[in-house]
C-alpha cells in the first residue's frame, strides 16, 4: 500500500515520504479500515507515541495521523459492533501507525459508524477537534448553560468547535485570537472576541471556564480570569498553576464511540460546522501538510 511515513523526529514535516508499506494485519478487536480521508495534526510529529510503540520502543519508519474516514475491509478476531463495508469514522491508536495510509488497523472501540450523508473529507475532520472539544467542556469542565466560557483560539480546528458546542448549551462564549480571527471566531458564534495582541487579556474575565489550546504566558495569564469554583481546561500541557478558588484539568483527548457519534449528529442537523481547509490527494501530501503551503481550516489527505 502507498503511505506517508517518517524518520526523523527534529526533520518535521520536511521528513515525510511516500513510501510503499506492507498493508496492516489485523489484532484481537482491531478492523482494517480502506482510508478514504485523513486528518493530520503538525504537532504529532513532536509526541513521542509517534515514534515508539507501547513499551517505548523504537518503530520508525513511522506512518502518522490519527483521524479517518473510511470502509471497514477486514475485522480481527473477536471484533463485534462493526461490520465489513461499512462506512467508518474515529481516531486511530496514538503508539501505532496512523493514517495517512490507503490501509490502516485501529482498535473497533475507536471507531463510529459514518452517516451516508456526511462526506468522507468532512467526517475525517471532526475526530480530534470534535473530542477535544466535548470532552473538555462537559466531562472536564462541566459546563452548564448560563455559565461564560473563555475559548482561545476560538476561530482554530480545536477552539472554533468549542465555541460551537458551548454556545449551543446556552453558554456565553468569550473568544480569542489574532486580529484577523476576529470575524471567524464571531462567525463560529462567540458572543465578543478579544485580540490577544493588544495584551487587554484581563478584560474577559471573570469566566467560570477556559478552554485553553495555547499554554505558556497565555495560559498562565488566563487563570487568574477563572471565577470562584471554576475551571481552566487545557491540551496544551500540565499547568504551571490553578486557579485560587478553583480547578486545572490537563487531559490528552479519547476516542469515545458515543461522542463520535454525537458530533455526527449535529453536523447532519446543522449545528455543527466541520472546519475542512485544504483537500489534496495522498501523492501530494507532503506538499500539502508543509507549513508553508498549509491554508485555514484543517488540511485532509483524500486517499480511497
Amino acid at each position: 500500500m502507498k503511505a506517508i511515513t517518517v524518520t526523523d523526529p527534529d526533520a518535521g514535516t520536511a521528513g515525510m515520504t511516500l513510501t510503499e508499506q506492507p498493508e496492516p494485519d489485523a489484532s484481537e478487536n482491531d478492523v482494517i479500515v480502506r482510508v478514504h480521508a485523513s486528518g493530520f495534526t503538525p504537532g504529532e510529529l513532536t509526541w513521542p507515541s509517534t515514534w515508539t510503540d507501547r513499551a517505548g520502543r523504537d518503530r520508525t519508519p513511522s506512518i502518522p495521523g490519527h483521524e479517518l474516514s473510511g470502509v471497514v475491509a477486514e475485522l480481527g478476531y473477536g471484533t463485534t459492533g462493526l461490520t465489513v463495508g461499512q462506512r467508518v469514522f474515529g481516531l486511530a491508536d496514538w503508539t501505532r501507525n496512523g493514517t495517512l495510509a490507503e490501509f490502516v488497523a485501529v482498535e473497533a472501540r475507536n471507531l463510529a459508524p459514518l452517516p451516508a450523508d456526511i462526506d468522507f473529507v468532512t467526517a475525517a475532520s471532526l475526530p480530534i477537534s470534535g473530542l477535544t472539544a466535548w470532552q473538555g467542556l462537559f466531562e472536564h469542565g462541566h459546563l452548564r448553560s448560563g455559565e461564560t466560557v473563555l475559548v482561545h483560539g476560538a476561530a482554530g480546528g480545536v477552539g472554533s468547535v468549542v465555541t460551537q458546542l458551548a454556545r449551543e448549551v446556552g453558554a456565553y462564549v468569550v473568544g480569542t485570537g489574532r486580529t484577523a480571527d476576529r470575524d471567524a471566531a464571531l462567525g463560529f458564534g462567540a458572543n465578543e472576541f478579544v485580540d490577544l495582541g493588544t495584551g487587554e487579556l484581563i478584560s474577559a474575565g471573570p469566566v467560570d471556564l477556559v478552554f485553553d489550546v495555547i499554554g505558556g504566558d497565555i495560559g498562565d495569564r488566563s487563570v487568574d480570569l477563572v471565577r470562584a469554583g471554576g475551571t481552566l481546561v487545557t491540551i496544551a500541557g500540565p499547568p504551571t498553576r490553578r486557579p485560587a478558588d478553583g480547578r486545572s484539568v490537563f487531559f490528552v483527548v479519547e476516542a469515545v464511540r458515543d461522542q463520535l457519534t454525537q458530533l455526527a449528529t449535529r453536523v447532519r442537523d446543522g449545528r455543527l460546522r466541520a472546519g475542512v481547509g485544504t483537500v489534496r490527494p495522498l501523492d501530494d501530501a507532503v506538499a500539502a501538510l508543509n507549513p508553508t503551503e498549509r491554508s485555514t481550516g484543517k488540511t485532509i489527505i483524500s486517499i480511497a
